[in-house]
């Protein structure tokens, strides 16, 4: 069982106007929309879609907690948050005709004890496999996520900023940065796909036993202990790019959760990214990453 730790998820609210923003004019919005978000809750959405047991958790509070574990039952995904004071945060995205605005919230804090807590549903549920990804709550640090990591008989996969990834202290065996992620993580500036695999081996050098670099619309790079590999995105007709790095990373993992070799786990992921970009949102029912795997095309690349 893939289960996710989301520690500081978010209600995604999204505003569209038909109009610029103007100072002291009350204006009105063209549509809005609100979503569940956060790394590991996206992760848990498509682990689901893909067939596989999952539960999200993390810390939620208050009324925007409360609607967090609603939608999610939407998509069929079990939960068991922690509960802290404070509300949930509400990350706001306003879109006009030439512009858009982010507004993100800090969220509510999570002390030691929530931690523990945490610590302990983990424990009850006893998965294989635990993704930890997004921004940490105040409060939380370094040594909470690596004190997560190393509290189970589980493999542990990250999808963290990449200025906590060189905090962190222990081995973890999947990672998943993006190309500002690497860029953060080890100084090297991500231009090509070389730049890529160089970045990610440093990362798999400081303990990251397999990492899954996402390049966006230049493709994935996977970086084990015996080689590297790059695979080009499929040619699709995109639509939406919202959680295609984290569906890739939920397929990665879904697949060595299946006994699959990381060629074929490489392709997946970029099957599964390939489908969901197809479709408007981050949110979908179901995935088969299994009837376009094969044209996938991947190359290992020398050190």
């Amino acid at each position: 069982m893939i289960l996710t730790v989301t520690p500081n998820p978010a209600v995604d609210q999204t505003i569209e106007m038909d109009e610029e923003v103007q100072a002291d004019t009350v204006q009105r919005s063209t549509d809005a929309q609100f979503n569940s978000g956060g790394n590991g809750i996206n992760v848990s959405q498509f682990v689901s879609a893909l067939g596989t047991e999952t539960v999200a958790t993390g810390f939620i509070g208050g009324f925007t907690g409360y609607f967090i574990e609603q939608d999610l039952v939407e998509y069929d995904v079990p939960t068991d948050f922690v509960e802290v004071d404070g509300e949930t945060r509400i990350n706001t995205t306003l879109l006009t005709p030439e512009s858009e605005y982010h507004i993100n919230q800090s969220g509510p804090s999570a002390d030691r004890d929530a931690v523990d807590e945490l610590i302990e549903t983990l424990q009850d549920h006893d998965p294989s496999v635990i993704n930890i990804g997004g921004s940490l709550p105040p409060e939380m640090d370094a040594a909470d996520v690596d004190r997560i990591a190393s509290a189970g008989d589980w493999d542990t996969a990250l999808d963290v900023h990449g200025e906590l990834m060189i905090e962190l202290d222990g081995e973890y065996e999947y990672c998943k940065p993006n190309r500002e992620e690497l860029t953060a993580a080890t100084g090297i500036e991500v231009e090509t796909i070389d730049d890529c695999a160089e970045a990610a081996r440093q990362l798999q050098e400081r303990g990251y036993e397999r990492v899954i670099a996402s390049m966006g619309g230049d493709g994935a790079v996977l970086v084990t202990p015996e080689e590297t590999l790059y695979a080009p995105p499929l040619d699709v007709d995109v639509v939406d790019t919202i959680g295609a790095g984290d569906s890739m990373f939920a397929a990665v993992l879904w697949a060595y959760e299946q006994g699959w070799d990381d060629e074929r786990a490489l392709r997946a992921g970029v099957a599964t990214s390939a489908q969901l970009v197809s479709v408007k949102g981050p949110s979908v029912h179901e995935l088969d990453p299994e009837a376009t795997m094969d044209e996938v095309r991947v190359w290992s690349m020398r050190a």
